[in-house]
């Protein structure tokens, strides 16, 4: 008799013989959410069911929110270098943040307007004594500092970017002394 029903349908009925007899014993295995998500897990198996568990997947798909935000293209639209790596942008004043705990620093940074789109954004400049190379009013190109989904990086909070070039002289070889910097 059982070698004549689908593979589907046999599983299916098994599991369903399991349940009813879990039913019937009493045995609480975490209350109704184990009850339901074996209950979804009988009616989508088996052949045919494709249809019923894309539907299903895309009912619950907005509850997870990286999905979501993914979706929507919101880490896109409010991502100051759009979908660029690097960009440029001129330096409106050097500023200092102080590092967050267990740390004590003055990290030395600035802020830059970027030239593509005009929002301002906190960069920190890399390097021993780099903060010499980088005046007001320089053009500097600044790129991602690294953190986990586009996020800070350490112990600097708010600082999503840090410098690479200035006056398109490498910030590098300037604070390291192979190069002078350049006047524009």
């Amino acid at each position: 008799m059982t070698r004549t029903i689908s593979h589907g349908y046999l599983v299916c009925s098994r599991v369903f013989f399991i349940l009813s007899s879990v039913i019937l014993c009493g045995i609480n295995f975490g209350g109704a959410k184990f009850y339901k998500s074996i209950f979804h897990l009988i009616i989508t198996m088996g052949l045919m069911s494709g249809r019923k568990m894309k539907n299903k997947r895309k009912k619950f798909r907005d509850n997870r929110l990286p999905d979501k935000k993914k979706r929507l293209g919101i880490s896109l639209k409010f991502d100051p270098l759009g979908r660029a790596s690097q960009a440029k942008g001129i330096v409106v004043k050097k500023i200092q943040k102080e590092a967050k705990q267990p740390n004590s620093a003055m990290r030395k940074c600035c802020r830059v307007q970027l030239i593509k789109n005009g929002k301002e954004v906190s960069c920190f400049i890399p390097g021993n004594l780099a903060q010499k190379f980088v005046d007001e009013h320089d053009e500097v190109i600044i790129e991602r500092i690294g953190g986990k989904q586009g996020r800070t990086k350490g112990d600097l909070s708010g600082v999503r970017f840090c410098v690479i070039k200035v006056n398109d002289q490498p910030l590098e070889r300037l604070w390291k002394g192979k190069i002078e910097k350049g006047r524009r």
